[in-house]
């Protein structure tokens, strides 16, 4: 437990440790993309937890002002963002049901815009049904995907309360029967089909996704001196990554 895990691996309650704004974010039912640089390896529930790192109060209000303006080309203008962003705790789950290339994502005309303006990395993990703790509690986390404790599953299971997303999604299934059918190179012959429009962006929604992506890589800069490799949302940030198995919680 605490490695990446991409291998073939028995995940029975998988966890993945996230930094605020975007664990809430994901948790909250906004944010419906997980950005990695590597293929999601579980299907199903998805643990949601809170690194130990304070989140600017700058950081906090790009990634806001980014889902105000993708939300709002859909129509959404009344989001409802968490009202406290917790550190060190377990905040809920989504369900992971396909993961893309941002490539594929962004062509996916079968899915509302907003949503495809959210892929920013090379890997789009789609999360459906927004769990939360109702109250969220403390725990240390881990590199990559791991698998829960079994206490704290069997604790977290008990207090988890639906969301009701601004705008839900549903991904469709290239094969319902197959829950991997969404996977990377599945939607290819979509690259070729109209995209997100650049032409019809809004000079705030341009602001907007600038000031995320400026957000995220400042918060890379900021965390480089840590000497492990963490997702940041919709990046990453890549350092030391000798020790994988170790901590990210202190």
């Amino acid at each position: 437990m605490g490695s990446r895990n991409r291998g073939d691996v028995n995940y029975r309650n998988p966890c993945l440790t996230m930094h605020q704004p975007w664990a809430s974010l994901l948790v909250y039912g906004i944010k419906r993309i997980e950005g990695r640089s590597w293929s999601a390896p579980i299907r199903g529930r998805l643990w949601i937890h809170a690194a130990s790192k304070i989140p600017e109060p700058e950081t906090i209000k790009a990634m806001e002002d980014f889902y105000r303006e993708i939300y709002a080309v859909n129509g959404v203008t009344d989001l409802k963002f968490p009202e406290h962003y917790p550190v060190s705790r377990l905040l809920g789950c989504v369900e992971v049901v396909g993961c893309v290339t941002c490539e594929e994502l962004v062509s996916w005309d079968q899915i509302p815009e907003g949503v495809r303006l959210e892929g920013q990395t090379k890997f789009c993990w789609l999360c459906e049904q927004p769990q939360k703790l109702i109250v969220p509690f403390e725990m240390r986390g881990f590199q990559g995907v791991y698998n829960l404790e079994r206490k704290i599953y069997e604790a977290a299971i008990r207090g988890i309360s639906p969301i009701a997303p601004p705008l839900p999604v549903k991904f469709p299934l290239p094969n319902p029967r197959d829950p991997f059918s969404l996977k990377p190179g599945s939607l290819a012959s979509f690259l070729n089909s109209s995209s997100t429009s650049e032409v019809n962006r809004s000079e705030n929604l341009a602001a907007a996704i600038a000031g995320a992506r400026a957000a995220a890589t400042q918060f890379s800069k900021n965390s480089s001196s840590q000497s492990s490799t963490v997702e940041v949302g919709d990046e990453h940030i890549s350092s030391n990554t000798r020790n994988k198995s170790r901590r990210i919680q202190r």
